[in-house]
């Protein structure tokens, strides 16, 4: 891969994406219940969606140039260390929503097309302009955008959206305050330089702290609900149980150390355990429908 090509890709937040199209074919999956995955279907769908998130992780490089710029973190991403032009980064994310509108226009549905131009706007737009710069909940309203994946999923299969759909997004919008915060509480001074008000910078570390505990537990609890709603079964439980109380369990060991000692710690278990809870909702679905072939449902 060329440099140019490289530092294009980085543009996209590849790891963010993979993420996103994970979570987004854990949805089309399910919906597909117990019918046949099309490949055709999860090909378009997952492309469109793809380039969709591409697209505003793209603009978001744009927009947080400055900002990037001031951020240890960010200060090597293509825009602040000089290797894109702006406006070619602003033209390379225009063209690909325009494209994942195409795609998902001629292959999946209007309703996904519709559905991730709105997620797109929000990522772009409402947090990365205004959420993000004016708010210290800026990444509990802006994590809707972020929570989107699976209900794109279940849409480009199913045409609609149901409950089902609506408790995926439900997932990781509360997922998302505690797995960002953790982060923010490790670069809050980097926060507070570039003037982004992040929880730990306007509200301290100590409730922000307090506020992960708080939104994990609340987690662990929206997570039963797949299996109090028959959604899923017991092998899903068991799995939601034990990455929940893991997820309880690193917010306390953060919570009560007055250090920054275990926020990454907490960070990297987020992403374990959104990873998990939805790879325990595939396997559940596919046990379940392994089980009715052979009319052992009474077992299960």
């Amino acid at each position: 891969m060329s440099d140019i090509v490289r530092e294009y890709f980085a543009l996209t937040k590849p790891k963010v994406v993979t993420l996103i199209l994970f979570t987004a074919l854990i949805g089309m999956l399910l919906a597909f219940g117990g019918g046949r995955p099309s490949p055709v279907l999860l090909f378009w769908g997952l492309l469109g969606i793809g380039l969709g998130a591409a697209s505003g992780a793209a603009f978001n490089h744009v927009i947080d140039e400055k900002i990037d710029n001031i951020m240890a973190r960010t200060q090597k991403r293509p825009l602040p260390a000089g290797k894109i032009p702006r406006n070619h980064a602003m033209i390379f994310a225009i063209f690909l929503g325009i494209l994942s509108m195409l795609v998902l226009l001629t292959f999946v549905n209007v309703l996904t097309a519709a559905l991730t131009f709105i997620a797109l706007i929000g990522y772009a737009v409402i947090y990365t302009v205004y959420l993000k710069r004016s708010t210290p909940q800026n990444i509990v309203w802006g994590g809707m955008a972020g929570a989107a994946p699976p209900v794109l999923g279940w849409s480009a299969v199913t045409g609609s959206l149901n409950t089902e759909a609506l408790l995926l997004f439900l997932v990781i919008f509360i997922w998302t305050p505690p797995h960002f915060w953790a982060l923010a509480i490790k670069r809050r001074e980097e926060y507070k330089k570039a003037d982004i008000p992040m929880l730990p910078v306007t509200h301290g570390v100590a409730f922000t702290k307090m506020q992960i505990l708080l939104y994990s537990l609340m987690l662990l609890a929206v997570s039963l609900l797949p299996f109090v709603i028959r959604m899923s079964g017991i092998i899903y439980l068991i799995g939601a149980l034990a990455l929940g109380f893991g997820f309880v369990f690193y917010a306390i060991m953060l919570y009560k150390n007055p250090s920054d000692k275990n926020a990454m710690r907490t960070f990297g278990y987020s992403i374990f355990y959104l990873s998990f809870l939805f790879l325990f909702l595939l396997i559940d679905h596919y046990a379940r429908i392994f089980i009715r072939m052979f009319r052992i449902d009474n077992l299960y």
